[in-house]
């Protein structure tokens, strides 16, 4: 019979992928050093295989560490989900959450699916549109939470999660070898727009405007068609797209942040609910922030 996997051997594993630093990961768990140690050597003896390699002093994954690690963050996040269902009161009514399509189709279906199998009877509303917009609603007690990408005049949100940013062209074009580059972006006002110019104009590389788009199918569609290079979230990468870097004069993008923000005027514990599960959802998943941070005057990063 095969050893139980103990869950904090899970937990800590997953914190330790979050930090890459064994200082760090005790600090957060509350145990010392040499405990942590010992729980990943557990770990690796249970699943029959080592979970880290070290590339200089830094901790990379194995390929039997990638296999694990996704199914700890669902293990993981399946007893979240339970601890909710089983401590939380029945919840009911209509909740009203808005974020930008660049994150909804690629980010919110595990939250959704996991948030419906917890509280069945609360009926979430999504609603998707820029940024800038969905704050505005937020402000005129429309919506009850909004999962927007960070702007420095967006105030006292919570930073739940980064996405790194990239660029992509289509898989067999060559429009990104034209001079000046043609872009497919979005409005002006959008960091992901701001921070591809940055770039582009910090190594001199010249471009020009293909195609202005609100929505990533926009975006998409430019890319696609092989007319335009573009800048996305990773996560929205789809089949059919080629990731652009240094060896094709495309500079490295940062990460934008992903900020929740609740609705002071629309309180209801359907949406202090979600809001919750959100937080929780993303601080197990390969985009958690290195620690949860309140912002002041957000983060400078947009959708």
């Amino acid at each position: 019979m095969q050893t139980p996997l103990d869950l904090r051997l899970l937990q800590a594993f997953i914190v330790l992928v979050q930090t890459g630093s064994f200082s760090e990961t005790s600090r957060r768990l509350g145990r010392t050093q040499p405990a942590v140690s010992l729980q990943l050597q557990r770990l690796e003896e249970v699943t029959g295989a080592p979970l880290f390699t070290k590339v200089g002093r830094k901790l990379v994954l194995t390929d039997h560490g990638e296999l694990v690690l996704g199914y700890a963050r669902t293990i993981m996040g399946l007893q979240d989900e339970l601890q909710t269902r089983l401590a939380a009161p029945t919840l009911e009514g209509p909740v009203i959450l808005g974020t930008p399509d660049l994150y909804a189709a690629y980010l919110l279906p595990a939250v959704l699916s996991g948030f419906r199998r917890a509280h069945p009877n609360v009926n979430v509303d999504l609603t998707c549109a820029l940024s800038s917009k969905l704050m505005a609603a937020i402000g005129r007690a429309e919506i009850d939470l909004a999962l927007v990408t960070g702007m420095p005049a967006f105030r006292d949100g919570e930073i739940v999660a980064q996405e790194p940013l990239v660029w992509v062209t289509a898989e067999s074009s060559s429009i990104h070898l034209e001079n000046p580059v043609p872009l497919a972006m979005l409005p002006p006002g959008n960091i992901f727009r701001d921070y591809g110019l940055a770039a582009l104009e910090s190594i001199g590389r010249t471009w020009r405007f293909a195609c202005v788009s609100e929505s990533l199918s926009g975006l998409q569609a430019a890319v696609f068609a092989g007319v335009a290079v573009s800048v996305v979230g990773k996560s929205s990468v789809l089949p059919g797209m080629r990731i652009l870097g240094r060896s094709e004069s495309f500079p490295p993008l940062p990460k934008v942040d992903l900020v929740l923000h609740r609705s002071v005027k629309r309180r209801n514990h359907a949406a202090e609910a979600l809001g919750d599960f959100i937080v929780r959802h993303f601080a197990s998943s390969a985009l958690a922030p290195p620690r949860t941070v309140l912002t002041q005057a957000g983060s400078g990063s947009h959708e």
